[in-house]
């Protein structure tokens, strides 16, 4: 226990002692209970309404006289307690915070990681396994708290703002990775890295395939896209020949799975109805959201990597990767049904 809360504890039960201890003195006196409460209070925090009942006799003078110094001193007592523990808190905030920015003034070659979503608390993670140092940027309080709790150095910000990726040391840094799910966020941080430092090595998050040369023209040097990886993920397990239904394996598709959503991505089939408006369509008319690993004809065959000229049949089964929360919606919009395996039998259900 704190100091702080150690003091206003002990103020407090002094406090309720006292009020106790006083009440009782002007109940002995002959008062009425609630007339001594009254009394009690008025007198401790000084509100100077006046006495009561005339206090005459020097036993009731001096105890009032007790009554003020003692009451006012526990109230105040307590009262430091809570300043103290305020005030505690603001030093060690801001002690904190000039700790930490001295350590990052110390950093050399190190990585600059804006934003700590998914992506960016696995890259947090890999890096300081790899005993690699590292600083991470955002502009959400919670998110800089979970950094702090787990020992890594932050900076609350924008990191779009020259400030502060000057404050994260970019002039010293070896390399920077923006990770956060807004691609237009990306380009300008990239730009605004690049600028300060020319050296630089920047790796850049991209949600769609478009945004990649935007963001190399910006001066990444690598761009990562999730959603690619994920599809060619996925895709590389179906060409395998000991692979070719690894859907059907619940394991293997857990652990897939596993491994998407730390991305933010979801593996799914998804049957076409015969009243889907997306029968007799070609692939490529499928948003860019979402991405088509491969497709499983009514007869068995299984297309991997399929164009974006085949067309989609009533009965196909659609191996699709696209965002977790963004899949539902399609699946409702397009008349689509879940495919479950559950001991070696496909099931279908609706969504």
């Amino acid at each position: 226990m704190s100091t702080a809360w150690r003091r206003i504890l002990t103020g407090a039960v002094a406090t309720l002692i006292f009020f106790a201890i006083a009440v009782c003195g002007y109940w002995v006196a002959g008062w009425d209970l609630m007339d001594a409460i009254y009394m009690v209070i008025i007198t401790v925090f000084g509100v100077g309404y006046g006495e009561v009942h005339p206090i005459a006799t020097p036993e009731m003078k001096v105890f009032t006289i007790a009554v003020i110094i003692v009451g006012t001193s526990a109230a105040l007592y307590t009262a430091g307690g809570f300043l103290q523990m305020i005030t505690e808190g603001e030093i060690q905030r801001a002690l904190g915070e000039r700790r930490m920015s001295r350590e990052i003034d110390q950093l050399k070659r190190h990585t600059i990681i804006c934003g700590f979503g998914r992506i960016g608390q696995i890259l947090a993670a890999e890096l300081q396994q790899g005993q690699q140092d590292f600083v991470i940027i955002d502009t959400e309080p919670q998110r800089i708290l979970q950094a702090q709790e787990l020992g890594y150095l932050t900076l609350k910000g924008n990191a779009a703002e020259e400030e502060i990726l000057t404050a994260a040391g970019i002039d010293r840094a070896a390399t920077l990775a923006t990770v956060l799910p807004d691609d237009a966020t990306n380009v300008f941080i990239t730009l605004s890295a690049r600028n300060l430092n020319r050296e630089l090595s920047i790796v850049a998050r991209g949600e769609h395939p478009r945004t990649e040369p935007k963001l190399r023209q910006a001066g990444a040097d690598s761009v990562v896209l999730p959603a690619s990886i994920g599809a060619k993920r996925i895709a590389d397990l179906i060409v395998r020949p000991s692979a070719i239904d690894f859907l059907s394996a619940n394991d293997r598709r857990l652990q897939l799975n596993e491994e998407l959503e730390q991305l933010g991505m979801r593996m799914d089939e998804l049957v076409l109805l015969a009243d889907s408006p997306l029968v007799g369509k070609p692939i490529g008319e499928i948003g860019a959201s979402f991405l088509i690993v491969g497709v499983r004809r009514t007869n068995g065959e299984t297309i991997t990597r399929p164009g974006k000229d085949l067309a989609l049949k009533a009965g196909d089964t659609l191996i699709l990767l696209g965002h977790a929360d963004e899949l539902p919606k399609f699946t409702q919009r397009h008349q689509l049904k879940r495919e479950i395996s559950y001991r070696g039998q496909r099931t279908r259900i609706s969504s």
